[in-house]
């Protein structure tokens, strides 16, 4: 496992980032490449009281076609990425959000008027709308989904961080983008816990091992890259803030 991890991070440190500035107060939009097909882009707000917090997503690259996983969670950010997607000679042909919270799913609004094509699960709209949120242009009405055949998938494993989070599972890179429902290995506790299922999140976590044994990068919402020992750390992190809950009633 340690040389597994010794190799992913050279692997991260010696592919440099494309960093944009902003004027919106906070770090600048970052890109990380992080196989010839799939960039990390990350992204800065400042809530308080934690201050500066970083978000990731991804963009797959197929052909001349460019798929965003997760939009940036500031306009500025997703403007950005838009116009370095562009000056790479590609198309943005639409773009997943994994659930209904702001860093996930802040800029469809902006898509959408760019009628570049939006997906969303039915119980993340459903969520999206309850909170006078813009939905997506188009709905993920079941458990799996193929957004782009044999190169982007989508699979809702359980609830957890929230009761809508899907995951993107890239088949030919053998990336996962776990988004909030994953937690870095740098992450002592679940974070935010404000819509979360705890009592849910480790098995829906199994559910995804179980899905995808061969994984070799895994991508949280927040925080490094890893390997699948992200997995089950969130899942220690999760079965322990469950017994904890079970022993405070």
């Amino acid at each position: 496992m340690r040389v597994i991890m010794k190799s992913i991070n050279l692997i991260v440190l010696f592919i440099p980032f494309f960093v944009f500035a902003n004027d919106e107060g906070t770090k600048a939009l970052k890109i990380q490449k992080l196989s010839d097909n799939v960039y990390q882009h990350i992204s800065f707000k400042r809530v308080e009281p934690w201050g500066l917090i970083e978000a990731s997503g991804l963009v797959v690259v197929n052909g001349t076609e460019a798929h965003m996983i997760d939009t940036p969670w500031t306009t500025q950010g997703t403007r950005e990425l838009i116009k370095w997607i562009e000056t790479k000679g590609l198309t943005l042909k639409n773009t997943v959000v994994t659930h209904f919270h702001e860093d996930a799913s802040g800029d469809l609004s902006l898509l959408n008027d760019l009628k570049i094509k939006t997906y969303a699960s039915s119980l993340t709209n459903k969520l999206l709308k309850s909170n006078q949120k813009e939905t997506s242009s188009d709905e993920i009405s079941s458990n799996t989904f193929e957004l782009v055949e044999g190169l982007v998938s989508v699979f809702y494993p359980g609830a957890g961080h929230t009761e809508d989070n899907i995951v993107v599972w890239l088949p030919k890179e053998k990336i996962l983008f776990g988004g909030c429902f994953i937690k870095s290995l740098h992450h002592k506790d679940l974070g935010y816990t404000g819509d979360a299922v705890i009592n849910e999140w480790s098995n829906s976590i199994q559910n995804v091992i179980n899905r995808y044994p061969d994984i070799k990068l895994v991508v949280p919402g927040h925080g490094e890259v890893g390997d699948i020992s992200l997995l089950t750390h969130t899942q220690k992190l999760a079965l322990s803030t469950k017994t904890s809950n079970k022993s405070t009633k």
